[in-house]
Parts: C-alpha cells; structure tokens; sequence
C-alpha cells in the first residue's frame, strides 16, 4: 500500500499537534517532500547514520523519529558532523525525516501514557497541565440559526472541555446594524438601522483547532459580517502537557518496585534517592528528562518521580519528601517506537511499518 507522507504527518499531527511542541523543538518534516508517495517507514528514537543505512536496506521512503536530528539551523552541508551526514544520506537516497518529539510528550495518550500502561498505573492524569492553550470563541447569530450552528462548531473541535464534548453557552439579547449602500444584508435595509433577536453563543476551543472552529463560523453562518470575538484563557488544558501520574493498584515494597522498573525497561542502573518508606503507591512520570517536573511531583504528593538526566546536585532538590529515580533517557523513551507504530497500523493498516533493530542509546554501563 502506498501512502502520501503528508497523509501520515496529517494523521500524526491531529493527535500531537505541532503548535503543542516546545519552544525550542523542532518537531515536524526535516527533509523530504510532503506530497511524495512511500511504500514503507521506518520508526526509530534517534534517527542517526546507522538508521538511514536501515532504512536504505528496508526501501523506507520515510523515517519517523522522536528525537529530531535537527535542532538549530545548519550553515553548511559538508559532513563534517554526524547532524550533517544524516541529512546528506537522506537527500542523498530520496528518504523523508520526521520527528515528532515534545508534541508526543504532551499529548494524553503519548509518550508518557505508553510508560504509564508499562508500570500498570491507574487513575493517570498529566502532571503538568498547560497554560495558555485554550481559547474562548463567543459568536453572536440568530436565534433560529443557533443549533445547527453549534452542531457545526462542535464537529470543528470546539466545545471540548476534560471527559465532556458539545459544551457551550448561550445568551439571548438583542443586536443591532444599519447595513451601508455596499452590504449585502441577509437582514434589513441599506442606511436603516435594524433589531434583531439574537444569541450570543461561546465555545472553548484549543489552539490548535481555533483555524478549524473560525473556518466552520465563517461557512455556516447567516451573516455576510459576522460579530466575534476570540479570548486567550489562562485555564490549563487537562489533556495537554508534560509528565503523568498516576497509582498502582496496591502498595509495593519499595525495593520490590525499583526492581520490577529495572526489569522493564532494561536499565543499565538506576539512580535514585533515599527511600521515605517502605513502600511505594502513587507514581509520577516523565520520559527524558524531566527533572523541571519534581516540583510539580511533590506537590501532588508522588512517592517516587521516574525521569532522567537529573544532575548531581538536583537530586538534593528531593529533601527527603520523594524519591527520584532516573533511569536514563533512552530507557524511559524507548517503547516511543512500539506507541507509533500502533497509531500508524491502525489509521494505515495495509501500510508497511518497521520498527528498527539498532539500539541507539549512546550510553553503556559496565
């Protein structure tokens, strides 16, 4: 089966938008045309030389990474770096780059939801909701007009709030306009000012599907000048941001959990913190590095914080109110490859996934 990439990267990007990416990422398409047609792809973590040697022997017109090659703007183009090289072979041999990082960190059922499902947690929510990424959009239509309207509306992806969809509010009021000699008024006459019973209609919609919302408001409604309005909300959005937390269904001795956890993602060692007790029930998470999440682990009184990258002197940070375990980048991040390929299997079900063979943590422990 064969497939545009910009149908996969469309797909992608309608769970894990890239406007939900961080400020100094670069998800999205590195190399590679859009509209060109591939048979197979290849999903991988860090998509480094050894990678692209794969997928030139798979036939994979596409690689998926989590991890972006590119994070800055490349001057030159000579192979001086390993960054260089992988774009050179990529253009070289016509193979697409894509990567989908700090957006799949965010999404609800992304990279941190596939690590929960690993530990068995339940009662998961995201550790650290974002701010600024809803918007309110209030519209002001006929009354007559104002159920198919908001069906539209809703069908667009506004009037989502938490586990609830089809949430607005309206007001009943009374507007008025006095067209000009170049209107077209649905309504009324040119230079009479004219009533009308109208309702005032408000929706919340996330930011990234306000283009959406706008584009349905403009095509069904009455009016040849609509009156709206659309307000940044400083609400946090439930379902959007880093880390997740969440509990096993009973209390586990300590040393007991942090053996299973080595266990399950193969970890070459963990560093951790002292125990606070004996046992462990409440867990939060955050794959790759997440020690700017241990004050927000705390606050909502986790045992134990698994991430990594922690510093020396951050594991101080715990004050004996947590326990910090870093398991190590790559261990936290690696079952990101099995989370796509089960997105992409069953959106694209005749389309040929691989999941790569190399191991591509630069790390070793003896």
């Amino acid at each position: 089966m064969s497939v545009k990439i910009s149908e996969i990267i469309n797909h992608l990007e309608s769970l894990a938008p890239r406007s939900s990416q961080e400020d100094y990422d670069n998800s999205g398409l590195i190399c590679g045309s859009p509209n060109t047609m591939i048979q197979s792809a290849l999903i991988c973590l860090d998509s480094i030389e050894t990678i692209i040697d794969e997928a030139i022997s798979l036939g994979c017109g596409l690689v998926i990474a989590h991890h972006p090659i590119v994070f800055k703007g490349l001057k030159t183009f000579t192979g001086k770096s390993y960054v260089e090289r992988v774009v050179l072979k990529c253009i070289q041999n016509n193979i697409a780059l894509y990567a989908i990082h700090t957006n799949l960190d965010n999404y609800q059922f992304g990279v941190n939801f596939e690590i929960s499902q690993r530990l068995e947690l339940k009662n998961t929510k995201i550790l650290a909701p974002k701010e600024d990424v809803l918007k309110k959009l209030a519209v002001f239509i006929p009354q007559e007009n104002a159920a198919k309207f908001s069906q539209a509306l809703f069908e667009a992806g506004a009037g989502n709030i938490g586990n609830y969809s089809e949430c607005s509010f309206l007001t009943a009021g009374t507007g008025t306009f006095k067209p000009n000699l170049m209107a077209n008024p649905v309504l009324g006459q040119a230079n009479q000012r004219s009533s009308v019973d109208e309702v005032k209609l408000e929706f919340i919609v996330s930011s990234h599907q306000l283009y959406d919302a706008l584009n349905a408001m403009k095509q069904n409604h009455p009016y040849e000048e609509i009156a709206f309005d659309v307000f940044d909300l400083k609400n946090t959005h439930p379902y959007e941001g880093a880390g997740m937390i969440g509990e096993l269904e009973k209390e586990v001795p300590f040393m007991d959990f942090l053996t299973s956890l080595k266990k399950k993602f193969n970890c070459g060692a963990i560093r951790y913190t002292s125990p606070i007790s004996e046992k462990v029930k409440k867990i939060a998470i955050c794959g790759g590095s997440g020690s700017f999440l241990l004050q927000a682990a705390m606050r909502q009184k986790a045992d134990i914080f698994i991430t990594a990258d922690f510093k020396y002197h951050e594991f101080f940070d715990a004050e004996h109110k947590i326990v910090i375990a870093d398991i190590g980048h790559f261990e936290s991040e690696q079952f990101t490859i099995n989370l796509l390929e089960r997105i992409l299997k069953k959106k694209f079900p005749n389309f040929a996934v691989h999941l790569t063979g190399i191991n591509t943590n630069p790390i070793n422990y003896l």
